[in-house]
């Protein structure tokens, strides 16, 4: 599987685009799927309870972030930051359409916060902790943010292995000269951990949770994977023959997860959790 990966100010432009918040937003139905559990998992680990203030970091079009203003109801709320404008604005509208007056949204870079010192309650941060151009920066900016006694927990990938959906494409566009995202920079436990406690959190903890991510076909599989932004950027530098062998190969791997009712994939994410 692919151990190098793109220039992370890179990665952040193939998240940035307003065809890429787009097509996130398309995607929702498919991310609650896979999604649904480990982001409970993620917001129980923060311990939110009414009334609090809660920060999402790197919300993106805010799937988590609707989860986490209904756990904190209407005396709490939940401030979501992102680099994307587009992805917020979304983010903001969905919040509107469900009726939720407790979701402020802010264009903001999560390595240098522009907010109070100890002045949330919990943070989370679903999927965008591996992707960041200094995680530990970012996460020390975050302990400062939180009062203290409250909870940071994020929930990254595991292991390119134990996700093959995306560890599979991947390898294959590596394997082909287009380097990766760095999905998987997080996908070990105890480099999780280690972050965490680096930062100065304490009471630090890490979850695995198992998912299963399951289409009617493999051409389903493969057209989804054509939406994916993971690897739209990757895909996109490489020749028309290469990009076509890319595909047959994916194609090819993917057959493996074939059962006689849908192509069924394995994967598993960790929820990271510290206190301050």
């Amino acid at each position: 599987m692919a151990t190098k990966s793109i220039d992370p100010s890179e990665t952040k432009s193939i998240f940035l685009s307003a065809e890429a918040a787009e097509k996130w937003r398309g995607q929702k139905a498919q991310r609650d799927q896979v999604l649904g559990v480990p982001t409970e998992k993620m917001l129980d680990l923060a311990n939110l309870c009414d009334g609090n203030r809660v920060l999402d970091v790197a919300a993106g079009t805010g799937d988590q972030t609707l989860m986490a203003s209904q756990h904190v109801g209407p005396s709490g709320s939940v401030l979501a930051t992102d680099i994307s404008t587009t992805m917020l604005n979304l983010a903001a509208a969905a919040a509107r359409d469900a009726g939720l007056s407790n979701v402020e949204t802010r264009v903001m870079d999560a390595e240098s916060l522009d907010l109070d010192t100890d002045s949330f309650d919990a943070v989370i941060c679903r999927l965008g902790l591996m992707l960041f151009s200094d995680p530990l920066r970012a996460l020390r900016e975050i302990r400062r943010v939180l009062k203290p006694g409250g909870k940071m927990a994020a929930l990254v990938f595991s292991t390119a292995q134990k996700n093959p959906y995306q560890g599979i494409p991947l390898a294959v566009v590596d394997g082909l000269g287009s380097l990766p995202p760095p999905l998987f920079a997080l996908g070990e436990a105890s480099v999780l951990a280690n972050l965490f406690q680096a930062t100065g959190f304490v009471s630090v903890a890490v979850h695995a949770v198992n998912v299963r991510r399951q289409l009617p076909s493999t051409a389903q599989l493969i057209q989804a994977l054509n939406d994916a932004s993971f690897l739209r950027g990757p895909m996109a530098k490489l020749h028309d023959a290469d990009r076509e062998r890319a595909w047959v190969e994916i194609e090819r791997q993917m057959r493996r997860f074939e059962t006689p009712h849908c192509v069924d994939v394995p994967g598993e994410y960790l929820v990271g959790v510290g206190t301050k």
